[in-house]
């Protein structure tokens, strides 16, 4: 395995220094954005579409630190019923992009439409009442199935692994309808890329995820989530207030350690089901804690990881599920 680190996650920091934070922090690899919800604060996506030149630079500034490019990032809703197909630009220049680098991976989000004729996303998370379940068909059956399917094979065709990010107000959130999009594009272009902290504020066991997708996990990011139990005894889980408000929300997204009850045996756990899945990727921690400063943030979560992580390969080979 190998540590990493997702490149937003020192934002306001040139690329040139962020590299050598990781380098610094014994990381592997890195992973960049390229747009659409982020502001790519460390790629000029229109420069690495059509330049040569601006591809071997980024290229090189990775690798004479030492690292790799695990992913590009291109996370958006390309299936926005208005700014989808500006979403799905970004995704497939992405994709050329990885491609003509060399990089195995681009991680994105499912999207999400609306209902028919609705200008906005609508994220059914229940089944009643009975119109709810008429949304959800549409959304999956004339939007989701027939973008994918060839989104998949434009993929297939540049040799890149989309590894899709299961997220709430997605339509891909867990487990089952990661392996409904699945089912959908075949072949294994489509996998997951496993983010734990989005999974853990809606209930999920993660260590019966991995076990649950198994060589299905084409890409990890290291992010932690805490539950806020006084919030939540009296609201629920389910929140809408802003991450800024912190001390309010149910949740939040924090420092690797300081939330998933576990700690750092969690993290190990975490580790040691990966690995007995057979995966062998890129752990790259990724940085949204608002009440920790992101210098400290890495550091702090590099050190955990770097604590736990099995970086040679075992003496026998962990047969794939």
């Amino acid at each position: 395995m190998q540590l990493g680190l997702i490149t937003d996650s020192l934002g306001s920091r040139p690329l040139e220094q962020v590299l050598d934070i990781a380098a610094e922090l014994g990381m592997d690899t890195v992973e960049i954005a390229t747009g659409n919800w982020s502001d790519s604060p460390h790629a000029n996506l229109d420069q690495l579409v059509s330049s040569t030149s601006a591809r071997k630079a980024l290229v090189e500034a990775i690798s004479s630190r030492g690292l790799t490019l695990s992913a590009l990032n291109a996370n958006g809703n390309q299936l926005h019923p208005v700014t989808g197909p500006a979403h799905d630009r970004v995704v497939r220049d992405t994709i050329r992009v990885a491609s003509e680098m060399g990089v195995p991976t681009v991680v994105l989000m499912s999207g999400l439409p609306g209902a028919r004729g609705e200008k906005a996303p609508n994220w059914i998370t229940t089944s009643w009442p009975p119109e709810t379940l008429e949304i959800l068909e549409y959304q999956w059956s004339e939007v989701a199935e027939p973008y994918w399917v060839q989104l998949a094979e434009f993929a297939r065709s540049h040799n890149v692994r989309l590894a899709v990010e299961m997220h709430g107000r997605q339509l891909v959130f867990n487990v089952a309808t990661m392996k409904r999009l699945q089912g959908i594009v075949g072949d294994g272009v489509v996998g997951a890329n496993l983010d734990p902290s989005h999974l853990m504020w809606m209930g999920a066991d993660i260590l019966a995820v991995i076990r649950a997708l198994g060589s299905s996990i084409f890409h990890v990011h290291a992010k932690d989530a805490r539950i806020e139990t006084p919030n939540t005894a009296v609201n629920g889980i389910l929140d809408t207030l802003p991450p800024a408000r912190a001390t309010d929300r149910s949740w939040n997204y924090v420092t690797l350690g300081l939330g998933h009850p576990g700690g750092a045996a969690f993290w190990a756990d975490f580790v040691y089901s990966l690995r007995s899945v057979g995966y062998n990727g890129p752990l790259n921690i990724e940085h949204e804690d608002v009440l920790v400063n992101s210098g400290e943030g890495v550091r702090k979560s590099a050190e955990l990881l770097s604590s736990v992580l099995l970086r040679d390969a075992p003496d026998w080979a962990p047969a794939r599920i």
